[in-house]
C-alpha cells in the first residue's frame, strides 16, 4: 500500500477554504486522488475543518460513492437491475469473479487493477445485459465477451 501523503490532502482542503460545509467536495477530490478515503487523512480532515472524526466517518459511510476500501484502476460495473438480470448479468459478474481470481467477499484485485461492483441499473436497459468499464458502457454482454475485454485491458496495462 503507498504511504499517504497528508500534504495533498492539505492542498485539497486549502482549494475548499478549510469549510465544514464543503466535506463532500473534499472527500470527492480525496477519493478521486487515491482511489477510496483512506482513514489516516480523517484525523487531519477533522482538526483543519472543525468537523469531529465521527462526522466525517458518517458522511463518508452515507454515500454509497465513497469507499474506505482501495478501488482498483479499472472499476468494472456489472448492472442487475431488472433487464440485465432478465438477460442474464449474473453469470456475467462469475465470470469476470472467476477470471480475476477473487473469492466470496473480496471486490478488488490484490494488484489494485480491477474492482468489480454490481448496481441496481445503469440507465441502459436497451443494452442489456450491460457493463461498464470505468466510464465506457459495453452493451450485449456476455461472459464470454467480458474475459475477452478483461485480458483486452490487462494486455494494455502491461504496454
Amino acid at each position: 500500500m503507498n504511504e499517504i501523503d497528508l500534504s495533498v490532502v492539505d492542498n485539497i482542503i486549502k482549494d475548499f477554504q478549510a469549510k465544514p460545509s464543503a466535506i463532500i467536495a473534499i472527500l470527492q477530490e480525496i477519493q478521486d486522488c487515491y482511489r477510496y478515503l483512506p482513514r489516516e487523512t480523517f484525523p487531519r480532515l477533522a482538526a483543519q475543518i472543525g468537523l469531529s472524526e465521527a462526522k466525517i466517518f458518517s458522511v463518508a459511510t452515507f454515500y454509497e460513492n465513497f469507499s474506505l476500501q482501495p478501488k482498483g484502476r479499472n472499476i468494472i460495473k456489472i448492472c442487475d437491475g431488472t433487464a440485465c438480470h432478465v438477460r442474464r448479468s449474473l453469470p456475467i459478474l462469475t465470470k469476470i469473479r472467476h477470471d480475476l481470481g477473487l473469492t466470496d467477499g473480496q471486490v478488488t484485485t490484490s494488484d489494485l487493477s480491477f474492482t468489480i461492483e454490481t448496481v441496481a441499473c445503469l440507465g441502459a436497459c436497451g443494452l442489456a445485459p450491460v457493463m461498464m468499464v470505468n466510464e465506457k458502457a459495453w452493451p450485449a454482454m456476455t461472459p464470454e465477451k467480458a474475459s475477452e475485454l478483461l485480458r483486452s485491458i490487462a494486455k494494455e496495462e502491461q504496454c
